[in-house]
C-alpha cells in the first residue's frame, strides 16, 4: 500500500523520467478532481497528502536507507496540485502551471535547491516540490494576467 501511495499508482516506476511521469498522472488526476470538487477542497486534500507523505517517506527512508528515491513521486503530486490551487481558472493556466512546475522541479533554483540539498527525510523530499509548486502557481497566474492585459488592451 505504501508503494502504491508513494509512487502515485506506480507512475513513479516508469523507466522513463519517473518525476515527469508522476507529474503527468498527477495533472490528469488533479484536473479530473477539479471537475468535481472546489479548489479549496483540493488544497485540503493536498495538505492531507503532504502530511501523510512526509510520514510515509520517513518510514520508507528508514527502512531502505535511500533518500529521495526517484520512484517516489507523491512529492510531485502535492507540488503540482498546489500550483493548480493557485492557478487553475482555465486550461492555459493549468498548462502553464505544469510547465513552470517541471522547470522549477528539475532546475531547483534558489531556495528550492537549498531545501533539496539541506533538508533530510520526508520534509526535504516534499518541501522542494511544494516550493516549486508555489512558485509555479504564482508564475502561471502572473503570465496569465500579462496575457489577459495584452489581449484586452493592445489587440
Amino acid at each position: 500500500m505504501r508503494k502504491l501511495f508513494l509512487t502515485f499508482f506506480y507512475s513513479g516506476l516508469s523507466p522513463w523520467a519517473p518525476g515527469t511521469a508522476g507529474s503527468i498522472v498527477a495533472a490528469i488526476v488533479g484536473v479530473l478532481l477539479l471537475q468535481y470538487i472546489e479548489v479549496n477542497t483540493l488544497l485540503l486534500l493536498t495538505t492531507l497528502i503532504t502530511i501523510i507523505g512526509i510520514k510515509q517517506i520517513n518510514i520508507y527512508e528508514k527502512e531502505t536507507k535511500i533518500h529521495d528515491d526517484k520512484s517516489i513521486v507523491i512529492d510531485e503530486v502535492v507540488g503540482l496540485w498546489l500550483a493548480f490551487v493557485i492557478a487553475s481558472d482555465n486550461w492555459t493556466q493549468i498548462v502553464l502551471s505544469f510547465v513552470f512546475f517541471r522547470i522549477f522541479d528539475i532546475w531547483k533554483p534558489s531556495f528550492i535547491g537549498r531545501i533539496d540539498k539541506n533538508v533530510k527525510g520526508g520534509l526535504g523530499v516534499m518541501g522542494d516540490d511544494l516550493l516549486a509548486g508555489l512558485l509555479a502557481g504564482i508564475c502561471s497566474s502572473a503570465v496569465w494576467k500579462i496575457l489577459e492585459y495584452l489581449f484586452n488592451n493592445l489587440l
